[in-house]
């Protein structure tokens, strides 16, 4: 297994110029909005528990910051799938072009929106008029997100200011230095800045209640998407990863945090190994136990996304081209 950041220039490039290495290195190769979110831990997981391996496959797994430049790198063709939110395989229709998620890991998005501890007077997310909200990048779900909050709280989209700032470090600095008084992010960063006491929650997606609260239903988030032309040509490929991954979704139903922590890369922990397990345990429920998209949940999607995004308003969407329960279905049998 390779892990290693990419840019889309340097990914084109280098398949260019090496294709045969590239399809002797994996079986597949999937691109991770940052793969040391815990949103995203089944992908890793399921590496460290070997469960491609029992399929006969090789799966390669890169790592982007933001969801939107993996995204941009499966339609390029340098990776075959995309492990991120599922609402970007809703907006793409809306761009005419089809992706589905044949995995769908999470029921609600597991992702705060911190607010500085600068700005105490800031209690409502109206209170953000004026200010800079971090993101992970321009066009990301974490920008689609803080894009619909801002509208459901009465503000304009000019009243605010998206900052691409990713997440962990990056983001912690931005805050620090007040380059922005908000974020949209998730654990373990999540944790990291309250320990500090450098932010605090304003707006808390991490359980269900909590996100249908925030959002008006089941938000379906994490999943492996892939576009539908190349899972309808790959069906045996993409059968194999969906059974891994719903073998390591029930895996993570039936572990606890620290059971599952033990199995992962120990600097994902940040040096804080008991509060990756604190913030393991408290947001295991975002997952979903099967791999099955939640009822209701592309619908909450395509209505969050019609209340801003150009490309989703006034568009007829279908939304069973967004995702298929066809291979979790098989996975769920064995």
């Amino acid at each position: 297994m390779k892990l290693r950041p990419i840019t889309l220039a340097a990914a084109a490039l280098a398949i260019l110029s090496a294709v045969p290495s590239l399809a002797a290195a994996a079986d597949i190769t999937i691109m991770v909005g940052g793969v040391e979110k815990q949103i995203y831990l089944p992908a890793m997981l399921a590496q460290q528990l070997g469960y491609f391996k029992d399929e006969g496959i090789t799966v390669d797994i890169l790592s982007e910051p933001s969801g939107v430049d993996a995204t941009d790198e499966m339609l390029a063709g340098v990776v075959q799938g995309v492990v991120g939110f599922y609402d970007h395989t809703v907006d793409l229709q809306g761009l005419g072009k089809y992706a589905e998620s044949v995995v769908q890991f999470s029921q609600a998005p597991g992702e705060v929106e911190l607010a500085s501890s600068k700005y105490p007077d800031i209690k409502s997310f109206a209170d953000f008029k004026g200010k800079n909200l971090g993101v992970t990048g321009l066009g990301s779900s974490t920008n689609f997100l803080t894009q619909y909050l801002a509208v459901k709280s009465g503000l304009q989209l000019s009243d605010i200011t998206s900052v691409p700032v990713g997440a962990g470090d990056t983001l912690i600095v931005a805050m620090k230095q007040d380059q922005i008084q908000g974020a949209m992010t998730t654990e373990p960063t999540i944790s990291r800045m309250l320990k500090t006491g450098d932010a605090r929650i304003l707006i808390d997606m991490r359980t269900l209640e909590n996100t249908k609260a925030a959002l008006g239903g089941t938000y379906p988030a994490a999943s492996l998407y892939m576009q539908t032309d190349w899972v309808n040509a790959h069906k045996d490929l993409v059968q194999k990863m969906a059974n891994a991954f719903v073998k390591t979704l029930k895996y993570i139903n039936t572990h606890t945090g620290a059971e599952i922590a033990a199995q992962m890369p120990p600097d994902y922990y940040v040096g804080d190994e008991a509060g990756y397990i604190a913030a393991l345990d408290a947001g295991k429920q975002m997952f979903t136990p099967d791999g099955v998209m939640p009822q209701g949940g592309p619908e909450t999607v395509l209505a969050v996304l019609s209340q801003f995004k150009e490309s989703v308003k006034g568009k007829t969407i279908d939304l069973s081209k967004t995702f298929t329960t066809e291979f979790v279905d098989i996975a769920n049998k064995m």
